[in-house]
């Protein structure tokens, strides 16, 4: 927690504290986890023109895939200078394969502070009231490991993360399945991906092949984040988590 100051955490916890107060006659007990996932639509909400800009990046780049079997028939038998004209064409139409990225990294603060809140005992010398909170039975501080100990895999928090796990695995798979026939329909990332050669002799953009085969399966990693991480940061994991599967569908189709 030291790498936040103060004066944002309290006030982010006093926020959330108020949102809670706000929703508790609507949501009575489970108030405190109906105002994270509000948090979590509000960031979404104003992250979404990247998302949107990001998504016209990602069009504009299948667009070049007639230039760009262009240039792997002409630097055939040259992978250097095929690498060279394929990077300076991106720079020319101001396309950047890594233009999607802006979206998820500027989530991270509100997810870490999230994190800190309900990892902490503490907030500004006082005790932290927000621990209290549950989601139907499940405290919000707790982990999946301290619902296990205690009334185990079918108890009252047992049964939030198994719904919590069983959302994860179907937007999980829902997201798996649709960056496997992107990929496809792309010729694995037609010549987005990294390295040189390959398949066909695609042209290739360094680095970028390991994680155009990798996050296929990323999706799948949430249900990790969401065994360890308090759970009112799954919340926050999980909302996020829809909310992409949602857009991409939506920006994409």
């Amino acid at each position: 927690m030291s790498v936040i100051p103060a004066s944002v955490f309290s006030a982010f916890a006093g926020g959330v504290e108020h949102l809670a107060g706000l929703l508790e006659p609507v949501f009575h007990a489970s108030a405190a986890a109906a105002a994270i996932v509000l948090v979590t639509a509000l960031v979404r909400l104003l992250v979404h023109p990247l998302s949107r800009a990001a998504a016209r990046g990602q069009k504009a780049r299948t667009a070049l895939q007639p230039r760009l079997a262009e240039l792997r028939e002409k630097h055939r038998g040259d992978p250097e200078r095929l690498q060279k004209a394929v990077l300076a064409l991106h720079a020319e139409e101001k396309v950047s394969p890594l233009s999607g990225c802006l979206p998820g990294l500027l989530q991270m603060p509100a997810f870490f502070l999230l994190y800190h809140l309900f990892s902490s005992t503490t907030i500004g010398g006082d005790a932290n009231g927000l621990l209290s909170h549950r989601l139907l039975g499940a405290p919000l501080g707790g982990r999946w490991s301290d619902a296990l100990a205690g009334d185990g895999l079918f108890g009252a928090a047992g049964l939030v993360y198994a719904g919590l796990f069983a959302v994860v695995a179907v937007v999980a798979t829902f997201s798996f399945l649709r960056a496997r026939r992107a990929s496809a329909g792309l010729g694995d990332g037609a010549g987005l991906t990294g390295g040189t050669g390959g398949a066909g002799g695609q042209e290739r953009v360094p680095g970028l092949a390991a994680v155009g085969r990798v996050m296929p399966f990323m999706s799948f990693a949430t249900l990790v984040t969401v065994a360890v991480v308090p759970l009112a940061a799954a919340l926050y994991v999980v909302t996020s988590t829809t909310w992409s599967a949602v857009e991409r569908a939506v920006l994409h189709r």
